[in-house]
């Protein structure tokens, strides 16, 4: 008798069956070279068994948006603005070549995926070519006049965003096309047209090598330059009859600013100011304290309309419409109530987003939830992971700039484990009989197990990307947000479709009473969870090779369903022992050169100089240091004078802060490095950083090397970005005006990055 050919005479491997285990173990019969030839062939016939059954079952599919990820991530770190027809050229070629490849599986997958790529690619060149307005050369002050787009009332006056029809000493090509102010007084309302003196600058850069750029945010938005207006506004005729969409945003905007006043009065206090923020994402009466609060106990996201609140609010409207209709037995056999319900609720999460603004997070929370709703209307699982792909895909076509911020990160990565745990738990489920408690406690166990499981799951997906933006970590972020959520979930956010819905009969008082009861227990709670010890820690900065390797553990663990996502293990050692270095730079300088950090003898930073006081927050965190920017002990050791400061390194080199010229003559002559805010042409024989060189090269970090220092620059040598051309005259600029020194920690720290 024959034996059966290999592949015959087996029985089938039933779909969806474990695949075969990798060779972790050398088996005991092989050695030498003979046996490892043997194990690495039998490694890769099984490692090509897992990827057909993979394949099988179209999980190939949720690599598009990251290979997607991978162009825009190419287009970012050009060092030049790439030509628009290149990745376009790219794009069609792939298409073709994966076409008429396609009876060929492998090739047809490798032209799929080139194609991927350059799509991303030609989004982000797209995109840039699209939102390409001027942004302000240097610091100015002059007349500004303008419509004003939004308003946003703060603890002490209000912050307008305008669009510009006038600023004295540039050009009509040369206006922003829109800028953000602080105001301290003065009445003014969305839609108006003003005219008043400010102060502006153009969008700062990074405060360090490598950290968050807040002008290619701006860049992005539409904001040429940030400031302020120190005196009075007056309401002058427009020069130009107002844009059709403004007069509609200024409509909309009117209205929320209508509502927040409204729900913060009847809530009462902060929890007013949150319970507004929730409903109307007007975050500006949120004091700094409630805010710090928040953050220490892991709760900050609530604050911003995101995720939560939109599948929250859209839960809310599809559990009410859908309950509606089955209390009609006709309309209950006649009709879909599902769909009704999923229509409904999609109809009220567009008007929710566009009523609170529709900000950046809040529009990509907007997309994953109809697209998870949509997928009701077509008969097809709400929550899975080619949902969530096809958002990522809709995302980062629409706004490729998202992939490098915290809140496109965070939200997927805490959605994607969350799915991923979702769909190996339904299959641990189908193999367990149901659980054996009573039925009282059943429910009880379960809503507490998942906010529990759920909570960490998305804490351990998140928490890379928020130690990388923020450098910070919040270890009881679980415990505070166990006893938040609920509070949010089954009294806030109900209120709050309650209240809206009865705001237009004036018979909301009641909901937004009952909104702002249960916001105060949730900032008490917030409140005692920041208060125990350690309830904030700050962690060293790391760099963009250790988030990447976190980054694709995160994706090998999720989009995996065989043991092929048992390798997650390797991205995530590298990650963490990159991680576990971190460069840490012994001098610091902030972009204008108005102030220094140097590392002491002690290892901790010492400062000289005038650097901003959000800027110096930027340089403690990154160094992993809990100080606070007006700690004493952060100028002791440094020797200063009326003409500048004398510091000592960790190694005893010496470092001169001059202040005039007078001093940079003769710290040339005696320090090692000497760095200053004046421009400075003459020979020096330290190392000399001048307001010339920061102008080119924005902030400065400096590293020991054996041979003298390694320069980190916050600006890329020779860069042609259109988001970097901010500090064209920076070095002609010799101070800058006090009253916008630099961005207010909101655009550091904003919410709506997280989330």
């Amino acid at each position: 008798m024959q034996p059966a050919p290999p592949g015959q005479g087996r029985s089938p491997e039933p779909r969806g069956a474990p695949a075969a285990a990798l060779p972790w173990r050398w088996p005991a019969r092989l050695g030498g070279t003979a046996g490892i030839g043997l194990t690495l062939s039998t490694g890769r016939e099984r490692l090509l068994q897992a990827l057909a059954r993979e394949a099988e079952r179209r999980r190939l599919f949720l690599w598009l948006p990251v290979l997607m990820g991978a162009g825009i991530l190419l287009y970012f770190a050009a060092d030049h603005e790439p030509s628009l027809w290149a990745p376009v050229a790219g794009f069609v070629l792939a298409v073709g070549t994966a076409f008429a490849l396609r009876q060929r599986q492998r090739a047809a997958l490798l032209g799929i995926g080139l194609a991927a790529i350059f799509a991303g690619f030609t989004a982000a060149a797209w995109r840039t070519a699209t939102v390409a307005a001027p942004m302000l050369d240097r610091p100015r002050i002059g007349q500004l006049t303008g419509f004003v787009e939004s308003v946003e009332a703060r603890d002490a006056g209000a912050r307008l965003v305008i669009l510009v029809t006038g600023l004295a000493g540039l050009e009509p090509e040369r206006w922003p096309k829109r800028v953000r102010v602080n105001i301290r007084s003065g009445t003014v309302s969305p839609g108006d047209h003003i005219a008043a003196v400010a102060r502006l600058l153009p969008p700062p850069g990074p405060a360090r090598p490598g950290g968050y750029d807040f002008g290619r945010d701006a860049f992005f938005r539409g904001l040429g330059a940030v400031g302020s207006i120190p005196g009075k506004i007056a309401l002058t005729a427009p020069p130009r009859p107002a844009p059709a969409e403004l007069a509609l945003a200024a409509t909309i905007d009117s209205a929320r600013n209508a509502l927040t006043r409204r729900i913060a009065e009847i809530g009462g206090g902060q929890a007013g100011a949150m319970a507004a923020a929730l409903v109307t994402g007007k975050r500006g009466l949120i004091t700094e304290t409630t805010n710090a609060d928040l953050r220490a106990a892991g709760i900050y996201h609530i604050v911003s309309i995101s995720g939560l609140h939109m599948v929250l609010a859209a839960g809310t409207i599809f559990w009410l419409v859908r309950a509606l209709l089955a209390l009609s037995q006709t309309l209950a056999l006649r009709f879909q109530v599902k769909k009704i319900a999923a229509l409904a609720a999609m109809l009220g999460a567009i008007a929710y987003c566009v009523f609170s603004g529709a900000e950046v997070a809040t529009v990509r929370s907007l997309i994953m939830t109809l697209v998870m709703l949509g997928a009701i209307l077509v008969d097809r699982p709400a929550l899975s992971m080619r949902n969530l792909a096809l958002a990522a895909i809709i995302v980062l076509l629409r706004e490729p700039e998202a992939l490098l911020g915290p809140s496109f990160q965070m939200s997927f990565g805490a959605v994607a484990a969350l799915i991923a745990f979702a769909e190996r738990w339904e299959e641990r489920s189908r193999a367990k009989p149901p659980s054996a408690l009573p039925w009282p406690l059943r429910p009880l166990w379960i809503a507490a197990s998942g906010i529990i499981v759920t909570t960490l799951l998305a804490t351990a997906a998140t928490a890379p990307f928020g130690a990388y933006h923020f450098q910070t970590f919040n270890p009881f972020g679980l415990l505070g947000n166990a006893l938040a959520l609920p509070f949010v979930s089954l009294f806030v956010m109900p209120a709050a479709v309650f209240g809206v819905l009865a705001y237009p009969f004036g018979l909301d008082a009641p909901a937004w009473w009952l909104m702002g009861l249960a916001s105060e227990v949730v900032l008490k709670l917030a409140h005692w969870v920041a208060g125990i010890d350690h309830s904030t820690l700050v962690i060293a900065a790391f760099g963009s090779a250790a988030l990447a390797w976190f980054a694709a553990c995160l994706l090998w663990a999720t989009l995996w369903t065989t043991r092929l996502r048992l390798l997650a293990v390797v991205p995530l050692a590298l990650g963490v022992a990159v991680a576990a270095k971190p460069e840490r730079p012994e001098i610091l300088i902030e972009r204008d050169g108005s102030g220094i950090a140097v590392r002491g003898k002690d290892g901790l930073l010492v400062v000289a100089g005038k650097p901003s006081r959000f800027v110096l927050q930027q340089w403690l965190n990154a160094d992993g240091d809990a100080r606070k920017p007006d700690d004493a002990a952060l100028r002791q050791g440094a020797a200063c004078d009326a003409r500048g400061c004398v510091l000592r390194t960790t190694d005893g080199r010496s470092v001169s802060y001059a202040q005039d010229r007078l001093a940079i003559i003769e710290d040339c002559r005696r320090a090692d490095v000497v760095v200053t805010p004046i421009p400075w042409t003459a020979a020096c024989r330290a190392t000399l950083i001048d307001r010339t060189a920061l102008g080119r090269d924005g902030a400065t970090a400096l590293v020991r090397r054996l041979g003298g220092w390694r320069s980190l620059a916050s600006e890329q040598a020779g860069s042609d970005r259109p988001w970097t051309r901010r500090s064209e005259a920076l070095s002609a600029a010799p101070t800058r005006p006090a009253a916008v020194a630099s961005p207010p920690p909101e655009d550091g720290t904003d919410p709506e990055r997280l989330q």
